[in-house]
């Protein structure tokens, strides 16, 4: 059984790994275009491609799969697996495997279908998710699901320790689903009605919101694209932010404490939060003691979202 494996980020590494050293020929990976990094621009493979090169797989590198078909069909692939490449498939390409094309998705479909599934789980206040393996059809992530697996979520995570634990579920899972479907005696599963996440923004955190939203908001947008908030003419991005009790009636958004020994702990709608880890506009990222060791931030003072006002 011979495969085509297109995937793009770090969350497809694994699987990837995981497929070739389970024995299975992948003739070719694709992953999207090098794209310009950093100040200077410069042009930078995908994790995915740099993982290719060093197994020498060879790479493939469409702007537009949709107009590739005869170059996927020359390949004589049976089947192609899918993990976040960031392309969408047409019906010719999916005609061109006979064994289907098969996707990696982080969630426990149907919930969470669509963009940025690990995020919203997080952002959610879900207490688990999980990756499914699903026979990819024209909708969006509604294809009928072949094997699943279980992820809790838990309060120390944020998008980017969350996204490592299930890229490692994903690569124990696909070497499964790829030796089911080369013995061809399985049977698929329907998914019923889902929900549908659309790509996460940047978004100024909102105190008014109980303490575990404004945890799980802030959880999920870390490391990207990043909560921020805002204190008179301050503006930090929030990287991490924990739930702590809470017994006072200040208003939500007043600092109940700053000092490197207690921390910085804001007031909630309900509950509070302490912040862990920030960045000043402009500044670096750092841990909260060490903000606060050098920062005018005072016990009493307010943050608040200025487009609530």
């Amino acid at each position: 059984m011979k495969l085509l494996f297109a995937g793009t980020p770090d969350f497809a590494v694994y699987p990837l790994e995981k497929i070739v050293a389970a024995g299975f020929p992948v003739l070719s990976v694709l992953t999207q275009p090098d794209k310009p990094q950093g100040r200077k621009g410069t042009l930078t493979p995908s994790p995915v491609k740099q993982t290719a090169e060093a197994l020498g797989i060879p790479v493939f590198q469409p702007a537009r799969l949709r107009d590739c078909a005869e170059r996927l069909r020359a390949f004589g692939a049976d089947l192609m697996v899918t993990c976040a490449y960031g392309q969408i498939l047409t019906q010719e390409v999916l005609d061109l495997f006979p064994m289907g094309v098969w996707n990696i998705h982080a969630s426990l479909l149907p919930a969470y279908r669509g963009a940025a599934p690990i995020a919203r789980a997080i952002i959610d206040g879900c207490r688990e998710t999980g990756i499914t393996i699903m026979k990819t059809e024209l909708g969006l992530d509604t294809g009928d699901m072949l094997l699943s697996a279980r992820c809790p979520i838990y309060d120390s995570d944020d998008c980017g320790t969350l996204s490592d634990r299930l890229s490692r579920l994903a690569g124990e899972l696909i070497p499964q689903a790829l030796e089911t479907i080369e013995r061809g005696n399985f049977s698929l599963r329907k998914q019923g009605e889902g929900f549908t996440c659309k790509k996460t923004e940047r978004t100024e955190v909102d105190f008014s919101a109980s303490a575990r939203e404004v945890s799980c908001l802030v959880r999920g947008l870390s490391p990207a694209p990043i909560a921020y908030a805002r204190c008179g003419e301050l503006v930090l991005n929030v990287w991490f932010a924990e739930e702590v009790p809470c017994t006072g009636d200040e208003p939500y958004g007043t600092v109940l404490s700053a000092s490197p020994k207690e921390g910085l702990v804001i007031k909630c709608g309900e509950g509070a939060v302490r912040i862990t880890e920030l960045q000043p506009a402009g500044g670096r990222r750092m841990s909260a003691k060490d903000f606060l060791n050098g920062r005018k931030i005072a016990k009493g003072d307010r943050f608040e979202n200025k487009s609530l006002l």
